[in-house]
């Protein structure tokens, strides 16, 4: 029998897990940079006595080396340690090594290899972050990228969001690539070849790469999942020209979508020779065996057939599979699991076979690589304790591992762990490193007296208690996301923990979830290791499809016809042998293999993946399946007779195993080692087979805490059940109770605790809307937002999503109650500009929420936007609109459920016989359906609040966020003094006017002066302009507080009748337009404020709306341009701003639905205005129409540039051209309607954003508006 040997290599930390040749089990635990680490005591004989908590044989040790000094002996692991070398002294914190990687380093310790010995024969498998690692730290190898002309920028530009919603100051692009290329060349949507690949012009780009230094390439052509001509062809010039690697896309993730194919591609170059160094490092000392490497998808793969992408997240992935393994062996089919560490924490939840996401987004790259499903969020016991803005905070920002928590003893600050060693949940004396407690109890004392400057006393034993259960809600609320939000209910489950900090935390978790069962492995802290004991090997294959199933599905030569097994179901040979054809040559010998279909209905983005029995299932269990899936997503059927589309087909294949063991839970002996968890837990010998808490067990690898009201039983593989004897009680107060300590929590707390649930009510809301909408607007171009709201209709709480929603649906709500009363079971829906609605398109969902005593609580709302709901153009957004009408069906506020009961006839009456009737109502029908799953999600989630702690607390609780903003804006207005006005011009002359002012801590935003109603579509609504203000305003603050109304309340808004404020009367026939005013306006407005509060120069002041159709569908985009500089930032290229973050449709996915051509996606360099501080650059869109069409566009700053401040230069200003077939140019209006022929083009530049300070940056800052700062005036 030879040495199996499982390791796990993170960020810091390699732990292993091994079994010898005589059957006994090993545990270690060394730095990933494989290195030991200890502290030398004192002298004993001729060597040294250490700290060290390694258990290793004697003599594992002989050959490595410190700094100064070689070991020549070892024993009792490394507590005894004898040197060749000088230099050494009592104190010294001394860092050994063999030279080898983590994983050789540790097998060596696990079998008592001297370093440079052999190792003995061994099954060897490592997980690793090694490429992660790589990826996030920018450590890999010198790149260049070559792409089709006109995508130079693709990795930069990407899909246009920002990544923060409320900063203008954006992080600038971060792409891997040293060099970038970009080659004409290219093929059609169907694989056709457009455009012959210029071999010349790449062998000049490759030979210029290479000069600068690159080594790898990577290749990403448009359309290559569906043709790779081109880009074989390039990878066969680019290694003869002398790259050591080149990786293709269509090779690495035959998909559609260009740009997450090419970050895929690029990543894989960019780790190759970093990761193939460390393979052929781990490898070289196994004597010729060949390691196994385990992948994100949770199969182990052999070294030769490894890549790196497929391990970005293998260490979850083998803490993913231990844990199903032992949760089988335990008898519990459904769990979730809970894996918490120092800087994050892991949870998945398994309830049947495993299921895999097939895309990942790793730092800068967002990869095709299938993982299994595993979320993570930033809470472990790094987790830094704070008060800011009125409010405790745990995280999630992180110590990380230098200075690490206070403890630690290197002035680091309060965190988790601390807090955990304040209350005796951990033992300093095992925790393998010195902890200094005073160090935390200084911290802790800082903490309270900065709540007690801010007017909050606590006690220390309440804040401490306090601060642990708001971490404790965080990671319940990620739990909830893997179980609640997917239509699971987490006390069906047991809660399976592990991880360092996992089995710590666990049953506190697991109170707040309603869970009673508790699963505590043997290995908890090692599990991620232990798991690739019982990983499989595995390969994954994946064939890109896009035709209609029945297509594919159908026998039958006739169209139309089926031919049919003797059982009456429709036999589908086309589809077996695609699927046959995926499971051939598997390198697996006799594997277990899945059949996988993704479908989705035609015309949606989103698809579902079903499993098949068999490669041979009839195309009638395929679609009951589909039919199953989907009713269990969105809760009802899909549309009879619509048709399916099949995406792709998917096959797992795996070797087959041995049924394990189970375990029994009952009276067992004591181990005779006390290295695990559960060998170390009291009173579990045999005399003693049940015990209570409370009880804290920790060992080398994992600490647990079992409170009192559990139990815990010991199972024969040394798993811990931990059981609740007795139910919590369910608080009904507004101060909840600490179950676990019985301390009573300080309204603070309460109020974090709230929040966080708040706020996981509203990003479940948005990720049910856009995982269940049909339309590319919500599933792809995310134009929807979602919220919470007090009972008034007060915006207490919102998900970070469009900001001209959000800051507009108070309003909204405010505006439907006065003429609508919903009671239980309502949903109203309006688009109605007049009851805070913004254009028509904008579809808004609003429902009550009420307690068990029939008391309104909350309301929650959601608003998404529509492709098409009519109107004279398609898209909705006709550019000549004068009236209302003109632009779509208006919904004035009526119900969509009135008790309960849908009236979705009703409202497909109105979209069908409207004087311009939507031209996709299917469309309008399917995505309502969508925000209405959402919105009954919030109602429920609010409702579940409700029960759990009393409708009083809630509604109190949704108040009392809005305080802490009122609070800090309040704060912040004291001492500033403020009036100055502000002009700017609209392109066609319309002036916008506002007079700041501010004193005695309030603040006025006048907007008298501005223009009267608008004689087309520019005018904007109240609802609009709070938002541009709330937006506004957030920003000014420069502090992470929600957005909600709470920001106003200090704060006074005139704005007159007219162009901010028209009336629409009863007559949409007669009411003012609106779209511009939402998507246009909306942006000159937010320049206006930002340019008045100092904080930044004009911003492309528009949001260059595009749309283009026919008669049977309307396609609407909006394109980035350059934001402004600020008096301390460069604008940002290429990225949205202000009052839209709407992604971009990927170019691939355009031209596969769409009858246009895109020919280039790039930034428009030098658009940017010049300054002290550069304003970011506008982009190029050049769309090409392969058919007739209407084509519209609605634009702003196409007259005058965005405006440059204090010196900066202005941004260059917009533009539209349009080339007609024979190549005549014609400059088009910034707002326009008209009709496209087939083969003419437009090229779109967008503006580029004002500079800051004389570009020579003489320039004087100091009239930025500095919240609390000293006073100003003009």
């Amino acid at each position: 029998m030879q040495w199996r040997i499982r390791v796990d290599t993170g960020g810091t930390f390699t732990d292993a897990w091994a079994i010898g040749p005589d059957g006994v089990e090993r545990r270690a635990k060394i730095l990933s940079d494989g290195t030991l680490r200890c502290r030398l005591v004192a002298r004993e004989g001729e060597g040294w006595i250490t700290d060290s908590e390694l258990v290793a044989p004697d003599g594992s040790l002989v050959g490595w080396i410190c700094a100064t000094a070689k070991v020549t002996a070892s024993r009792d692991g490394a507590r005894w340690i004898q040197f060749k070398g000088e230099g050494l002294a009592p104190g010294d914190i001394i860092e050994l090594s063999c030279g080898d990687e983590a994983p050789v380093a540790v097998a060596r310790l696990l079998t008592g290899t001297p370093a440079e010995q052999p190792l003995p024969p061994v099954d060897f498998r490592v997980a690793t972050t090694r490429g992660t690692n790589a990826l996030l730290e920018r450590k890999g190898a010198k790149l260049a990228f070559f792409t089709t002309e006109g995508f130079a920028d693709l990795l930069v530009i990407r899909d246009q969001r920002r990544d923060r919603l409320f900063s203008l100051d954006q992080p600038v692009p971060e792409v891997l690539p040293a060099f970038t290329a970009a080659i004409a060349g290219r093929h059609d949507a169907s694989g056709h070849e457009v455009v012959p690949l210029d071999e010349s012009a790449l062998r000049h780009a490759a030979a210029e790469a290479l000069q600068a230094g690159c080594t790898v390439a990577a290749v990403a052509f448009l359309h290559a999942w569906r043709e790779p001509a081109h880009e074989h062809r390039a990878g066969k010039i680019l290694r003869a020209a002398g790259f050591a690697e080149v990786i293709l896309s269509s090779d690495i993730a035959p998909l559609i979508r260009l740009l997450p194919r090419a970050e895929t591609a690029v990543a894989e170059a960019f780790l190759t020779p970093v990761m193939k160094h460390f393979v052929r490092r781990v490898s070289e000392p196994l004597g010729g065996s060949e390691p196994w490497l385990m992948t994100s998808a949770g199969g182990l793969v052999p070294a030769s057939r490894f890549r790196p992408k497929d391990s970005l997240l293998s260490g979850p992935a083998g803490g993913l599979v231990g844990a199903a393994e032992l949760a089988r062996a335990a008898g519990f089919p459904k769990v979730l699991t809970f894996d918490m560490g120092g800087t994050s924490t892991d949870v998945a939840r398994i309830d049947g076979p495993f299921t895999w996401r097939q895309e990942q987004q790793i730092g800068p790259a967002r990869v095709f690589a299938p993982a299994l499903k595993i979320e993570t969020v930033a809470a472990g016991g790094g987790s830094i304790c704070r008060w800011r803005n009125g409010r405790l905070e745990v995280g999630p920002e992180s110590a990380g591992a230098d200075p690490g928590p206070a403890c630690y003893g290197r002035g680091g600050p309060l965190t988790l762990t601390d807090v955990n060693l304040l209350l005796g949940l951990m033992d300093p004396a095992k925790a393998g490193i010195p902890l200094d407690r005073a160090a935390s109890e200084a911290r802790l004392q800082q903490l309270l007296t900065e709540m007690r400057d801010a007017g909050e006393a606590s006690t220390s034993a309440e804040l401490l208690a306090g601060l642990r259960d708001i971490a404790v809600e965080t990671m319940a609320e990620a739990i909830r996301g893997v179980s609640v939000r997917e239509g699971c209910d987490p006390r069906d489950f047991a809660l399976l923990a592990f991880g360092g900090a996992g089995p710590q935390h666990a049953c506190a978790v697991a109170e707040k979830l309603g869970v009673d069962r508790v699963l505590i492995p043997a290995d908890a802290g090692l599990l991620s290791a232990w798991g690739l004991e019982r990983a499989r090997r595995q390969e994954q294959r994946v064939k890109q499809m896009l035709r209609p199933f029945e297509e594919v599905a159908d026998a039958s030569p006739v169209a139309g016809a089926s031919r049919a097994s003797p059982s009456g179901e429709r036999l589908a040979p086309r589809l077996q042998s695609e699927w046959q054809a995926l499971a051939a040559d598997l390198s697996i010998p006799d594997p277990a293999i899945r059949w996988f279909a993704d479908l989705r209905l035609t015309g949606q983005d989103s698809f579902l993946t079903v499993e098949a029995e068999d490669s041979s299932a009839s195309a009638d269990q395929i679609v009951a399946s589909f039919n199953a899936e989907y009713r269990k997503l969105y809760g009802y059927p899909p549309t009879a007779g619509r048709a399916l589309e099949l995406v792709a087909l998917r096959i797992v294949a795996e070797e087959r195993s041995a049924e394990t063991s189970t375990e029994e839970f009952g009276p067992l002996l004591r181990a005779a080692a006390a290295e695990t968890l559960a060998q170390d837990a009291p009173g579990t010998d045999g005399h003693q087979p049940r015990q209570s808490g409370p009880v804290l067990l920790q060992d080398r690898f994992s600490t647990c805490v079992i409170p009192a009201a559990w139990q815990l039983r010991r199972g024969s593989r040394g798993t811990l059940l931990l059981e609740r004897s007795e139910p919590p009680a369910l608080d009904s107060a507004l101060d909840v109770q600490c179950s676990m300590f019985g301390v009573r929590l300080y309204s603070p707390v309460t109020s974090a605790l709230f929040r966080s649930r708040f706020e996981g009510i509203v990003t479940a809301m948005g990720e049910k809307l856009r995982r269940t909408a049909l339309s590319t607007n919500v599933k792809e171009r995310l134009d929807y937002s979602c919220a919470l709201l007090d009972g008034a209709g007060h915006l207490a709480a919102s998900a970070p999503h469009v900001p001209v929603h959000l800051g507009a649906l108070g309003v909204c709500v405010r505006e439907v109650l006065r003429v609508l009363d919903p009671g239980p079971g309502d949903v109203i829906i309006t688009n109605h500009p007049g009851f805070g609605g913004s254009h028509l398109p904008d579809v808004t969902l609003i429902a009550p929420v009420f307690d068990a005593q029939g008391m309104r609580v909350a309301i929650v709302a959601n608003r998404a936007h529509h492709a098409e709901i009519g109107g004279k153009a398609p898209g909705s957004m006709p550019a000549d609109a004068r009236y209302l009408l003109e632009e779509g069906v208006v919904i004035a506020p009526r119900f969509l459920v009135r008790s309960g009961i849908p009236q979705f006839t009703e409202i497909e009456v109105l979209l069908r016989d409207a004087q311009w009737p939507s031209r996709r109502i299917s469309d309008n029908l399917a995505d309502l359906e969508a925000q209405l799953a959402s919105i009954h999600h919030g109602v429920h989630a609010t409702e579940r609040l409700c029960t759990e702690h009393g409708g009083r607390v809630v509604r109190l609780e949704i108040r009392g966020i809005l305080g802490p903003s009122t609070a800090l804006m309040t704060k912040r207005l004291t001492g500033v003094s403020l009036d100055r006005t502000v002009t700017t011009i609209l392109d066609d002359g319309t002036p916008l006017q506002l007079r700041l002012s501010a004193a005695d801590g309030r603040m006025c935003f006048d907007f008298t002066g501005s223009g009267g109603v608008h004689p087309r579509n520019l005018n904007a609504t109240p609802a609009i302009v709070r938002s541009a203000v709330l937006f506004a305003l957030r920003l000014w603050l420069g502090e992470d507080v929600p957005l909600n109304e709470g920001l106003l309340f200090a704060v006074e808004i005139i704005i007159p009748p007219g162009l901010l404020s028209p009336d629409f009367g009863d007559d949409p026939a007669t009411a003012p337009a609106v779209v511009g005013g939402n998507v246009e306006t909306s942006q000159r407005l937010t320049d206006l404020l930002l340019e008045a509060l100092g904080l930044a120069a004009n911003g492309p002041g528009t949001m260059n709306n595009f749309l283009f159709g026919d008669g049977s569908f309307g396609y609407y985009e909006t394109l980035a341009g350059g934001s402004g500089a600020g008096p301390s930032h460069h604008g940002s290229s290429g990225r949205h701003v202000h009052m839209t973050n709407t992604a971009i449709t990927d170019p691939e996915l355009l031209e596969h639905r769409f009858p246009v051509r895109l020919w280039k996606y790039e930034i428009r360099h030098g658009s940017g205005g010049a300054g002290g501080h550069r304003g970011g650059d506008g982009m190029i869109r050049e769309v090409e129409f392969l058919k007739p069409l209407v084509v519209s566009f609605l634009t702003e700053r196409r007259a005058s540039g965005p405006r440059g401040l204090h010196g900066g230069k202005d941004g260059q200003p917009g533009s539209q051209t349009r080339i007609h077939p024979d190549g005549r140019e014609e400059l088009l209006p910034g707002a326009v309607t008209y009709q496209a022929v087939a083969g003419e083009r437009v090229v779109i530049r967008t503006p580029g954003g004002g500079g800051w300070g004389s570009p020579q940056g003489s320039a004087d800052f100091s009239r930025r508006v500095g919240p609390g700062e000293a006073t100003l005036a003009d």
